[in-house]
């Protein structure tokens, strides 16, 4: 856990996943749990670190019915440390997209090992790009750990595909390829073997 004088702060990814999710204004537990992929638990127990290390504010609220809502809100101390750990963790996101395109796998299978608590925060803040990573571990041959792929997942739902992601869902056995036009390649080669692995 964290520790009061905030160096362990530094070293926690959940803590900047969550400090980082308040500053997009999530404001909830709820909501900060959904985008982070983190526990309900585990998010109240890091904005209550937050909060002591006055990195973020809480303020109490009246719901319509009179329910008491509580909302975080990032403070100027605490914009100024995600900004640095964004920065820092930006450059060792470049050097890991270095160290793949000159195909160096030992180097960077170290280098992957060395920041792989870090991953997942990279992710979640864009800092690395989640087809890019999916590259990267299959070209050493890894496998993502649950957080990232958690991760990965959870990149699809920030980004503008989002909305068309929601509505294909609704869209179900159309989508599936169970019934109808799906839109697809299904329908090129009309009877001809197109090379899959029912062909042999």
């Amino acid at each position: 856990m964290v520790s009061g004088n905030g160096s362990g702060f530094n070293e926690s990814p959940n803590h900047f996943m969550v400090l980082d999710a308040i500053a997009r204004g999530m404001k909830k537990v709820n909501s900060i749990a959904k985008v982070t992929k983190l526990s309900k638990d585990e998010v109240e127990l890091i904005v209550n670190d937050l909060r002591s290390q006055r990195l973020i504010t809480l303020e109490v609220k009246r719901g319509f019915f009179g329910n008491k809502k509580i909302e975080a809100f990032i403070t100027e101390t605490g914009t100024r440390i995600l900004n640095s750990k964004k920065e820092e963790l930006s450059y060792k996101s470049q050097k890991l997209q270095q160290l793949y395109e000159t195909g160096d796998r030992t180097q960077m299978q170290s280098y992957m090992n060395d920041n792989r608590s870090w991953i997942p925060m990279m992710l979640f803040s864009g800092l690395i790009n989640m087809m890019m990573f999916a590259s990267m571990m299959s070209f050493m041959g890894m496998a993502m750990n649950p957080a990232e792929s958690a991760q990965t997942e959870g990149q699809v739902d920030q980004s503008g595909a989002a909305a068309a992601a929601e509505e294909s869902a609704g869209a179900g056995a159309e989508d599936s390829g169970a019934a109808g036009d799906t839109g697809g390649f299904s329908d090129i080669g009309g009877g001809m073997d197109t090379g899959g692995f029912d062909s042999f």
